[in-house]
């Protein structure tokens, strides 16, 4: 998977089975669906009785008429402007969205931030950001490979505060451990994201602040 598709992973699209102008052969339903001006496609459902497939075909119309009425008209997503793309030697992959104003982050700097976890076919795995209330629970860590996955160090370090990236992390410098933070508190999440922790990951970051080191980490 190429990173410049990554983060536009197309959702599966399960199109309903409407009925197309059809005939009854020995017993079997046959649906023709054009294909193109000159092709069709035929489809024939076996072994139902006629009557289950006239139930079959009346819902079909019922379910498609009330699917297109209720449907509401969705705004447009525009995937947000990518200021440079670029590759780590550990393989992380890096979009800068927004170049920040604030301070540059360094290794062993304690920072603020708030994620977006993903799996690499666009699957949710956790947000530090309600999606619907917009409060947020920020995460605080040292940026040291021996607390945080070392990936998402790379991805932090060298941004400034107010900055946003997006980042493929592969699995050999993400959850190798466990012990490994930023780690979810809700069952639910941390489940998932430890069950995929063999997959590469897709990270969205804001930094919000760079803190002063931890106590235990002076001396």
């Amino acid at each position: 998977m190429g990173f410049s598709s990554f983060c536009s992973v197309p959702l599966p699209c399960f199109a309903s089975l409407s009925p197309f102008p059809s005939c009854i052969e020995n017993g079997n339903v046959k649906y023709m669906a054009p294909v193109s001006s000159d092709n069709t496609l035929v489809l024939t459902l076996k072994r139902f009785s006629r009557r289950l497939i006239l139930q079959f075909v009346g819902l079909s119309h019922i379910c498609n008429t009330r699917s297109i009425l209720a449907a509401p008209i969705m705004p447009e997503m525009k995937e947000p402007e990518v200021l440079r793309t670029f590759k780590l030697d550990s393989g992380v992959r890096i979009q800068d969205i927004v170049e920040g104003e604030g301070p540059e982050a360094r290794g062993g700097d304690l920072v603020e931030f708030n994620y977006v976890c993903r799996r690499a076919n666009g699957y949710f795995v956790y947000s530090t950001v309600d999606q619907f209330s917009g409060e947020s629970k920020p995460v605080i860590l040292p940026l040291d490979e021996n607390q945080m996955i070392e990936g998402l160090k790379e991805v932090l370090t060298g941004m400034r505060v107010g900055g946003k990236r997006r980042a493929l992390v592969p699995p050999s410098v993400g959850y190798v451990s466990e012990n490994l933070k930023p780690v979810p508190e809700e069952f639910g999440p941390r489940r998932s994201l430890f069950s995929h922790a063999k997959e590469p990951l897709v990270f969205e970051v804001q930094l919000l602040k760079i803190l002063s080191l931890p106590s235990s980490s002076v001396f």
